[in-house]
């Protein structure tokens, strides 16, 4: 919940077409995913190398959902990605497998690029149970996702101890989830169609750790959380991974 008015929306916009001027990002895609308050305001500023996305969205195209966001909504105002069970849904909104689950097949059946956030917390990892946190949120969430389908899909671990915090991930950690993550893919769809779906990482990203989580352990691009707010910051590491 950030970018309080249209003022600080437009404030944004014009910074990053400053930070954008000039720089050669050419093998990077820069996706934005404001509040969708500020879709309309994006879509209209038109900043040059952005793709929009949004937050979040509910399963149903259209009805008496008050309060709730279509992906016909999101597809209307330039979206092209989506994030779905993002830790703070779940943690804050008590979002359920289940949910998320038809929340990606909406997406997908919308034209809408699903960001899957999956990740274990910190009581999970001091139990062992990365492994078994991780399996459930992947399968269950690609529950009847066809396999034509993999190429649209993106999962972000999402190391939940490690959002919001300074305590960093090893390379070798990340590289696990990753080898985990793919081998739950090819079980589901494939060897062939699971090497079509980008695995990002999510979690405390910075200049200073994008190399340790994202380009040691190999995956294929970040989830940035509070750097985002800072245009600089964000085409920074964008530029890093260039």
């Amino acid at each position: 919940m950030n970018l309080r008015s249209s003022v600080e929306q437009e404030q944004y916009s014009s910074l990053f077409k400053k930070e954008l001027t000039g720089k050669k990002i050419n093998n990077c895609e820069l996706i934005l995913c404001p509040p969708a308050i500020h879709l309309p305001g994006f879509q209209k500023a038109k900043i040059k190398k952005i793709i929009l996305g949004a937050q979040n969205m509910f399963w149903e195209e259209k009805g008496s959902y008050t309060g709730e966001i279509s992906p016909s909504m999101l597809k209307n105002f330039g979206c092209a990605y989506v994030i779905l069970g993002h830790s703070e849904r779940r943690r804050y909104f008590c979002e359920r497998d289940e949910e998320v689950n038809l929340k990606v097949i909406s997406a997908l059946k919308n034209g809408l690029k699903p960001v899957l956030c999956v990740g274990e917390s910190k009581s999970e990892k001091e139990n062992n149970q990365t492994l078994s946190i991780i399996t459930r949120q992947v399968k269950s969430a690609l529950e009847k996702v066809s396999r034509t389908k993999a190429e649209n899909l993106v999962i972000a671990y999402e190391p939940i101890w490690s959002v919001g915090t300074d305590e960093i991930p090893k390379s070798n950690e990340v590289m696990e989830a990753r080898v985990l993550i793919f081998k739950i893919l090819t079980g589901i769809f494939g060897s062939k169609y699971a090497q079509k779906v980008k695995i990002i990482y999510g979690g405390s990203v910075s200049t200073s750790t994008v190399k340790q989580v994202c380009l040691e352990p190999g995956m294929d691009g970040v989830l940035i959380g509070r750097e985002s707010l800072t245009p600089h910051e964000f085409v920074k590491i964008a530029s890093l991974l260039n």
